[in-house]
C-alpha cells in the first residue's frame, strides 16, 4: 500500500476545485424540477481507479454479475481503469477510510441497518466522501445548459465506441472545468435517496456507462439502485467541502 503522505499527494492532486453556485434539477418519470445552491466544494476529475482503491482497502473488488444478457468482457481491468462491482456501501466505507489514511475527519457514520438509513453525513467534516447529485450535475455541466458538454464520442465511452468494456480514466475529452469521465465509462454512486417515498432506500447513480445508449450519458440521467447493488458499470469519484441545500420543489408539466 502506498505510504500516508503519497497517498494524500496522489489523491490532493487529483481534486479540481469548484465556486459556489445553483443549479436546477430534474427528475423526467415525475416532472419535477428544484433548485440547489451550492457551497464551494472540490471533486476529483476522474472516478476512482482499481489503483486507488487497492491502495486504501487492500484488494479490489470482484465478482459482481453483468447486467442481464450481457456478456463478460474479454480483457482484463487495470490500474487505471475506474473500480467498479461497490456498492454504495462500500463506496462510503472507502470514502471514511481514506479520509484516515490521509488525516482527515470521516465524514460518514456507519451503522448495522441493511438497507443504510442510519447513514449519516458530517458535512462540516473536512475528508473524503461522495458528492451530492446536485454537485454532480454541477460540475459535469461545467456551464453549459445542453444535455451534454461536447460531442459524445468525443467525451464518453458508450455503447458506441466501447466495444463494450470499461476503459482507463481521463482518455476522453474532459468537460471545460477539467473533468473526465463524467459521461459515459462507469456510472457513478451520489450520496442522495432517489425518491424515499416511493422507493425507500435507493441511492441516486449519474453519468452513463460504458455499455449504455446515448439516451443514458446525458448531463440530467438520473438512476437508483439498493445501496447494496453492485454491477460492473458503476463505480464512484470523491468529493470534499459542504454541501448545498434544495430550495425549491415543484411539479411541472
Amino acid at each position: 500500500m502506498m505510504s500516508e503522505p503519497a497517498l494524500h499527494e496522489v489523491v490532493a492532486e487529483r481534486m479540481i476545485g469548484i465556486p459556489a453556485g445553483e443549479i436546477v434539477l430534474r427528475d423526467e418519470g415525475t416532472r419535477t424540477d428544484w433548485r440547489v445552491t451550492l457551497d464551494a466544494f472540490s471533486l476529483a476529475s476522474y472516478p476512482v481507479t482499481q489503483e486507488l482503491y487497492r491502495a486504501v482497502v487492500g484488494e479490489a473488488p470482484s465478482g459482481a454479475e453483468r447486467p442481464s444478457g450481457a456478456e463478460a468482457p474479454a480483457h482484463q481491468a487495470g490500474p487505471r481503469t475506474p473500480v467498479t462491482e461497490v456498492s454504495w456501501q462500500e463506496a462510503v466505507r472507502f470514502c471514511n477510510l481514506l479520509s484516515r489514511a490521509t488525516g482527515l475527519a470521516p465524514c460518514y457514520v456507519l451503522g448495522r441497518d441493511p438497507d443504510s438509513r442510519d447513514v449519516h453525513c458530517d458535512w462540516e467534516a473536512d475528508g473524503y466522501r461522495l458528492p451530492s447529485e446536485a454537485e454532480w450535475e454541477y460540475a459535469c455541466r461545467a456551464g453549459i445548459s445542453g444535455v451534454r458538454y461536447g460531442e459524445l464520442d468525443d467525451i464518453a465511452w458508450y455503447r458506441g465506441n466501447s466495444g463494450e468494456q470499461v476503459h482507463p480514466v481521463a482518455t476522453r475529452a474532459p468537460n471545460a472545468w477539467g473533468f473526465h469521465d463524467m459521461l459515459g465509462n462507469v456510472w457513478e454512486w451520489c450520496w442522495d435517496l432517489f425518491d424515499p417515498e416511493v422507493y425507500g432506500p435507493y441511492r441516486v447513480f449519474r453519468g452513463g456507462g460504458a455499455y449504455d445508449h446515448p439516451r443514458g450519458c446525458r448531463a440530467s440521467c438520473r438512476r437508483k439502485s439498493h445501496p447494496t447493488f453492485r454491477v460492473d458499470d458503476l463505480g464512484f469519484r470523491l468529493a470534499r467541502g459542504r454541501a448545498g441545500q434544495a430550495l425549491v420543489r415543484s411539479a411541472t408539466t
